[in-house]
């Protein structure tokens, strides 16, 4: 039996899941058990699907047996599937972490009975727009994962995620209006909307022609990607979801959209007419970013910046146009989704620590916290790309590029890169010695559940737990609330930063074989012949040019 047809499952699963969940709304505990098996079955699936795309290259599977390029078919390669697995490993830490806080806080303030099947239906959006074949399913991946995360963005709803969602709802349907003209004028042109066969047939339209769609297709997929200056919408957006939410948005919308432009660049529009227009747009997404970063004194809405910020270098990879350069963006694309979930995770935890994610407030977690300043370091020196992290590994291989093309451009990318791993290594530096190593006494304006919880302040042994609302914190520091001395961080969601945590620290371990997959689907993006004739069948490559 051919693996790739198990490549369905990799939707079904989540969306079957998000049906029996769905059922269970009034048995929490049961729906917790339910979504995590089935994000656990889902992952194993897709490990068989990473392995065959290894060691057989592309495969295709065609939903209902409509033969190509009419119907739907799903192709599992080598970048596909990696991005499969990633995004479900990750996937998989937010639900268990998010699954601890609801038990935590009772399933009052943290997340309701209605985030796992709609947690599901997000990840079964995400799986379709990996796997699919064509321009329209890939569309339809996208409004599945968008309209899942409206719901998850708004949960809750007071004022300001309910301002926020506005603001999303409104940028994503434009994005997808014009993501669906573009596919209709597509369409028009060519007659099929099937990506391998429209790598064969784009190439005898016009270049004009060519052109407008290509940009079209850019504009729209740029925006979901949030590259400089269409990310206007994410720092406001992001920071007022739930940190579960907030994590797993960080982790995986903007890289489905990075994942769709490297796919249409090097699949339906090869070549390098628009490779200096991508290199300018990854400079002032790297650059701007980060200054906007260094501008924030909340750490959620500086972690929303470095998330903008590094869609850059993924940008920067795929304009060099090489075989190194895209296998560094495939293996920078996996980091990053691993890195800044973890970081929004322990943000999180801070949250829940300090009472506050205000820098301004913060201080002394270090010592009130141990495990938590590990947790925040390691991923945090990661991103900043410090030697020997992945994150150094994959910003490495992205500056060899850039000096193999060797152009002036390219030079000037070149330094943008090593300036940005500099500032956030500086924002990452700020957060520390704000949060972590200053005492709370030093902070400009005190968490007073800060004051009374630093060890050398309260007495021998006892650790105050700050509430679940800033207010009830506020009672718990004047003494009109009950102090205890139980741990504040729950295990499970201590346990799944913990796991991406390592995780991260698992792509520096095994980076030689990572990057050797990472490699052979750059080379295969480069090829397009593997994909096309995977879908099409032996010898259609031949009309599709260089």
């Amino acid at each position: 039996m051919n693996a790739a047809s198990l490549a369905p499952l990799a939707v079904a699963l989540p969306f079957m899941g998000a049906g029996l969940t769905f059922l269970l709304l009034r048995h929490p505990s049961a729906q917790r058990f339910f979504s995590v098996s089935t994000l656990a079955l889902t992952l194993a699936v897709e490990l068989i699907l990473l392995v065959t795309a290894w060691t057989s290259g592309p495969q295709s599977v065609s939903i209902g047996g409509w033969v190509p390029p009419f119907g739907i078919n799903m192709v599992v390669d080598e970048l596909s599937s990696l991005m499969l697995v990633i995004s479900t490993c990750v996937s998989l830490a937010v639900l268990v972490y998010a699954a601890g806080q609801g038990m935590a806080d009772g399933d009052e303030d943290g997340p309701v009975s209605i985030f796992h099947p709609t947690f599901l239906i997000l990840v079964a959006g995400v799986s379709n727009a990996f796997l699919t074949g064509d321009l329209f399913n890939l569309y339809v991946g996208f409004e599945i994962l968008l309209t899942a995360s409206y719901v998850l963005m708004t949960m809750g709803g007071t004022g300001p995620r309910v301002r926020a969602g506005v603001t999303y709802v409104v940028v994503s349907v434009i994005s997808s209006m014009l993501f669906l003209l573009s596919i209709a004028m597509i369409y028009a042109a060519t007659g099929t909307v099937n990506m391998a066969d429209l790598a064969v047939k784009l190439g005898e339209l016009d270049g004009s022609t060519q052109m407008i769609l290509h940009l079209m297709l850019v504009v729209a997929f740029g925006i979901k990607a949030a590259v400089f200056p269409l990310s206007f919408w994410l720092p406001d957006s992001y920071p007022t979801a739930p940190a579960p939410v907030t994590a797993v948005f960080a982790g995986l919308l903007t890289k489905v959209g990075v994942y769709a432009l490297i796919r249409t660049e090097t699949l339906l529009f090869p070549g390098d007419r628009i490779n200096s227009f991508l290199m300018i747009v990854a400079l002032l997404t790297m650059v701007v970013g980060i200054l906007g970063a260094l501008a924030q004194i909340d750490i959620k809405r500086m972690l929303s910046f470095t998330l903008v910020s590094h869609i850059g270098y993924m940008v920067f990879g795929l304009a060099m146009g090489s075989v190194l350069g895209l296998a560094s963006t495939v293996y920078y694309v996996a980091h990053h989704i691993t890195v800044q979930t973890s970081l929004f995770l322990v943000t999180g935890l801070i949250e829940r620590r300090g009472g506050t994610s205000n820098m301004d407030r913060l201080g002394g977690l270090a010592r009130l916290s141990p495990l938590l300043a590990i947790l925040f370091f390691v991923p945090a020196m990661n991103l900043a790309g410090i030697p020997p992290f992945s994150g150094f590994l994959g910003k490495l291989g992205l500056l060899q590029a850039g000096v193999d093309l060797g152009t002036p451009l390219a030079y000037v990318l070149v330094a943008g890169g090593v300036l940005t791993s500099l500032l956030t290594l500086l924002a990452m530096a700020r957060v520390w010695n704000r949060a972590f190593w200053r005492t709370p006494a030093d902070a400009e304006h005190p968490d007073p559940v800060l004051l009374a919880a630093v060890p050398d302040r309260a007495p021998r042994g006892e650790h105050i737990v700050p509430a679940k609302a800033p207010a009830v914190a506020l009672k718990v520091a004047a003494g009109k609330a009950p102090q205890t001395t139980s741990n504040v961080l729950p295990k499970s969601m201590v346990g799944a930063t913990i796991g991406l945590v390592v995780l991260g620290v698992a792509l520096t371990v095994f980076a030689g074989p990572l990057f050797q997959l990472s490699e052979q689907a750059g080379l295969g993006l480069l090829e397009r012949v593997p994909y096309i004739e995977a879908v099409l069948g032996p010898g259609a490559a031949e009309g599709a040019r260089p």
